[in-house]
C-alpha cells in the first residue's frame, strides 16, 4: 500500500474559543481572528500545494479551508467523522466553570479525561475511533498525495494519541492543544502511522 501524508490543521478561532469555552457539536462562528487565521491557511497551501481538501462537517472547519480550496482551485470534501467531540453538559462553557461547580468531577477530568468525561459527553474512545477510521479512509483515497484535513483540536490530539499508540488518557498532556490553524503532519500506511511534524505555525510570527 503506499502511504498518504496528511496535513492536519485545527479551524481557525471561533466567538467561544475566544473565552476559552468548550465547542463541540455546537456550530459556532470564527472570529476576525480566525477568518486571518483561515486566510493564513490559504497562503501557506498556495505555497504547498496538496492534492486534496477534506473537511469535518461543521461551519468553523469549513470556513477555514475555504481560503486553502479557492487558492488551489479544489472542492472540499466533508468527511463526518471528523466533527469535533461532543462535550455534553461542557458545551459552551468552560472548565473554570464546571469546577466552581463541581470540583470533584473537575479534578477527575484533569487526572484522567478519558475514564472520566463531562457529563454527557461522547465517549473519548469513540470519538479517537472514528476520527482515526476517517484519517484512514482519506489516505487511502489519495495513496501517495498530500491532503489537507481541516478539524477540531480534541478530536485530533484523540485521534493522533490511537494513531500513534500514545494511551488515549494522556491526551491533554501529551498533546496540551493544537494551534488554530498551525499544521501537523502524519504519513499513514494502511495501519501504521509516523509523526512528521507538530503545531507549524503557517506563518511567522
Amino acid at each position: 500500500m503506499t502511504s498518504a501524508t496528511l496535513l492536519l490543521a485545527r479551524h481557525g478561532q471561533t466567538v467561544w474559543h475566544a473565552g476559552n469555552r468548550y465547542a463541540g457539536v455546537s456550530d459556532v462562528a470564527l472570529t476576525d481572528t480566525g477568518y486571518a487565521q483561515a486566510e493564513a491557511l490559504g497562503r501557506w497551501a498556495a505555497a504547498h500545494p496538496v492534492d486534496a481538501v477534506w473537511t469535518s462537517p461543521l461551519s468553523r472547519a469549513i470556513a477555514t479551508a475555504d481560503p486553502a480550496c479557492r487558492a488551489l482551485g479544489l472542492v472540499p470534501h466533508r468527511e463526518p467523522g471528523l466533527r469535533e467531540c461532543d462535550f455534553g453538559a461542557m458545551e459552551g462553557r468552560t472548565l473554570a466553570e464546571f469546577a466552581a461547580q463541581d470540583p470533584e468531577a473537575a479534578d477527575a477530568f484533569r487526572a484522567d479525561p478519558v475514564a472520566h468525561p463531562f457529563p454527557g459527553a461522547e465517549d473519548p474512545r469513540a470519538a479517537a475511533g472514528r476520527g482515526s477510521a476517517a484519517l484512514r479512509r482519506i489516505a487511502a483515497a489519495h495513496p501517495g498525495g498530500r491532503v489537507l484535513v481541516v478539524a477540531h483540536n480534541t478530536l485530533l490530539r484523540l485521534t493522533l494519541c490511537s494513531l500513534l499508540g500514545v494511551p488515549l488518557a494522556e491526551y491533554r498532556r501529551v498533546l496540551p492543544a493544537l494551534r488554530n490553524a498551525a499544521v501537523s503532519g502524519i504519513r499513514v500506511d494502511g495501519a501504521h502511522t509516523a509523526l512528521l511534524s507538530l503545531n507549524v505555525p503557517c506563518e511567522q510570527e
